[in-house]
């Protein structure tokens, strides 16, 4: 009896942490998509590559989401129905949230802060979806499709190191940017906050793992 109830308040707590970390990611994004300062390299490299394309960002967006997802079945070597399934579902409230989010930001005024203020709210956002990262996948309930390649990434190749699997793991956007200013001579979403994120995301994973809720392991790994 004791060790069930012991087992649901871990239960209650892993999901008062995953509540967490989803506010704390969504109000990171929302926070660099209203000050459009520089968007995650994701996010940028879908914006540029639909301005190639005929496709709408939010298509691209889903396109890109459901490539990581084939990408991740590939590094896992195996379909993993409830992994691929809690992928779609992070991406519902995460999407909405940060639609919620941005316009009432912008509403507040923080687009008519001067440029240094700015700046730092933007690095702020990047730091809340460091910190908002870092609990999810050591939860390791549900992730966004990137996160989820990141945290592959980061204990199949290299030993837990979060700052080099993010690197990898931006490759490819980098990548898809540099092919579509090849095309256009144009480049869009890119800014302080995307250079901050491309610098310090990963690493600031690995910091934020070890003091926000350091009680906190790594879960389901296998």
């Amino acid at each position: 009896m004791q060790a069930t109830q012991n087992k649901e308040l871990s239960n209650v707590r892993l999901l008062i942490y995953f509540i967490v970390s989803l506010m704390f990611n969504c109000l990171g994004n929302a926070l660099t998509v209203a000050l459009n300062l520089g968007s995650a390299l994701w996010t940028a490299a879908a914006v540029n590559i639909s301005d190639v394309t005929p496709v709408s960002l939010s298509m691209m967006l889903f396109i890109f989401g459901v490539l990581i997802i084939i990408t991740n079945v590939i590094l896992l070597n195996k379909i993993d129905v409830k992994r691929i399934i809690g992928n779609f579902i992070f991406m519902v409230p995460f999407s909405t949230l940060v639609g919620a989010f941005s316009p009432l930001l912008i509403n507040v005024g923080i687009t008519s802060l001067p440029l240094f203020l700015r700046v730092v709210l933007d690095c702020m956002g990047v730091v809340f979806i460091s910190v908002a990262i870092s609990i999810y996948q050591r939860i390791n309930w549900m992730l966004h499709p990137a996160d989820d390649l990141m945290q592959i990434v980061r204990f199949k190749f290299f030993k837990g190191n979060s700052s080099l699997a993010q690197l990898v793991v931006f490759m490819p956007p980098i990548i898809a940017i540099i092919v579509s200013y090849a095309l256009t001579h144009q480049i869009y979403a890119i800014n302080i906050g995307t250079v901050f994120a491309l610098l310090f995301q990963g690493g600031l994973v690995g910091v934020f793992d070890k003091i926000v809720f350091p009680d906190l392991k790594h879960r389901n790994l296998e």
